[in-house]
């Protein structure tokens, strides 16, 4: 067999029908046991996260604020795959795909939950002063030390899977994107190339590569505050900038939506019968794709998140174990959503679409150029999938990181760190297929360590989780 055939083969079983079954079991597990949370705590979730957004936190050395923490998180969540990932999703299973898209967040909101309380508890300070955790933290320190070479397993997914899920693939769309603007706007960006490790490169992704290295330089060599800082203010408004722009398409096909969501419910069980025809479509890949997209946008399960929520200055587990319920809604319930509504809203408008194969950002742009004109569409999605990209890459360079640091020592994270930016460059200038899927199955293994350590401590999330309740029952 060759690499390609492995990483494929691999692949496969990562995110294959068997994985996503234990992703979504494990939340439906972790929901009964706290009693269904994400339901009847959802408005107290809300209230105690995003309507505390303009209340002002603090935060200690080696800390950020709670808002700062998830917005961390969700700058790593909230990527190109909620542009490019669910339009594929869509196409290659039908717009039921939307529909269990949604249950797997359902029940990914408990599995983050999980995910951020065991964080926050288990929590160490390195040598720096900084709060460290995540996976492989709570497995040591929760598990016990038997289960330390779990949290060695997790690490090296983790410190491997960020050079290609969270840098080179992402910078690598960026400059892609650019292209096309460019060109959409009458450039002609293979009119000046170079030749870069056997390839033939444009100019202008060298150029984009190296710019996006210095901004991540910047942000990463100043520490977890920073990243803070700048996630703080990212991500709200490159969410604002995509869901102002994704309503406007929403609203101006405002007489499709109800068709659109009967596509989606009737497709969800039935693809042929929503779509007027056989298309190759079945129940199966509607729900692999579904579920799929859903687990890999939000990263329920996964164990990256965590590691960004465990440097919260907030001291109770389950106040920032809220975050995570929020995270998921924010990324899959909103914006996945929005994306599958410009795009189901645009094919009813007339964007030329082929059921059963994959497609990207390309079918998403046309979607938004039904109102916005070609030029003003191309650009949007190019801002979109830019900011997006960008988070990305600086969230999993702290993800990354702190995998490093558990394994190495804080000492040398500055190694990793060094590498990682320079990435950055290479990853703007390569064509990257081998590199994305060998990452893509890292980072669905990920799952397995972070899966064992949710339900050998789910006891303790459940505790902590009653112990909140009652406190707040009685008003302490």
């Amino acid at each position: 067999m060759t690499l390609t055939e492995i990483v494929k083969f691999l692949n496969d079983i990562a995110w294959g029908p068997w994985m996503l079954l234990l992703l979504v079991g494990t939340g439906v597990y972790l929901s009964a046991r706290v009693g269904f949370i994400q339901f009847h705590k959802f408005g107290y979730a809300m209230k105690n996260t995003i309507g505390k957004v303009f209340h002002k936190q603090e935060a200690g050395h080696g800390e950020v604020t709670p808002f700062q923490a998830v917005t961390t998180a969700l700058a790593a969540t909230v990527g190109t795959g909620n542009i490019a990932g669910v339009t594929g999703a869509i196409t290659v299973g039908g717009p039921g795909a939307v529909f269990w898209m949604w249950i797997s967040a359902l029940f990914g909101m408990v599995t983050k939950y999980a995910e951020v309380v065991l964080a926050v508890r288990y929590r160490e300070r390195n040598e720096k002063g900084d709060y460290v955790g995540g996976p492989m933290y709570y497995i040591k320190n929760g598990l016990g030390q038997k289960w330390y070479p779990l949290a060695v397993v997790f690490s090296v997914l983790g410190a491997v899977a960020a050079f290609g899920i969270g840098n080179m693939t992402q910078v690598n769309t960026i400059a892609g994107s650019i292209n096309t603007t460019i060109d959409a706007f009458g450039g002609n960006t293979a009119g000046a190339t170079l030749q870069m490790f056997g390839q033939t490169v444009p100019v202008s992704s060298l150029v984009v590569g190296m710019l996006v290295a210095v901004i991540v330089a910047m942000v990463l060599f100043g520490g977890i505050k920073r990243i803070g800082m700048v996630a703080e203010k990212m991500v709200p408004l490159m969410a604002a900038i995509y869901i102002v722009c994704a309503l406007c398409v929403v609203f101006a096909n405002l007489s499709s939506v109800g068709k659109v969501f009967s596509m989606i419910f009737q497709g969800a069980f039935n693809a042929q019968a929503a779509l007027g025809g056989a298309f190759g479509i079945t129940i199966m890949s509607t729900i692999q794709k579904g579920v799929g997209r859903g687990v890999f946008s939000n990263e329920a399960g996964l164990g990256s998140a965590p590691m960004a929520h465990a440097a919260s200055s907030e001291m109770d587990p389950v106040k920032q174990g809220l975050y995570g319920i929020f995270e998921v809604f924010m990324d899959t319930i909103v914006i996945c959503t929005l994306t599958a509504l410009t795009l189901l809203c645009g094919v009813e408008g007339g964007v030329e679409v082929t059921w059963g194969q994959s497609a990207g950002a390309e079918l998403i742009s046309a979607s938004f150029s039904t109102v916005f004109g070609h030029r003003l569409g191309a650009l949007i999605i190019a801002i979109g999938i830019g900011l997006f990209a960008l988070s990305t890459i600086l969230s999993w360079s702290l993800y990354g990181s702190r995998c490093f640091e558990f394994l190495a020592g804080t000492r040398y994270v500055v190694v990793y760190q060094i590498l990682f930016v320079a990435a950055v460059v290479i990853g703007a200038t390569l064509e990257l297929e081998l590199v994305w899927n060998i990452a893509d199955t890292l980072n669905g293994f990920m799952a397995i360590p972070n899966l064992i350590a949710l339900l050998g401590l789910s006891g303790v999330v459940v505790k902590l989780t009653k112990n909140h309740f009652e406190k707040e029952r009685l008003g302490r």
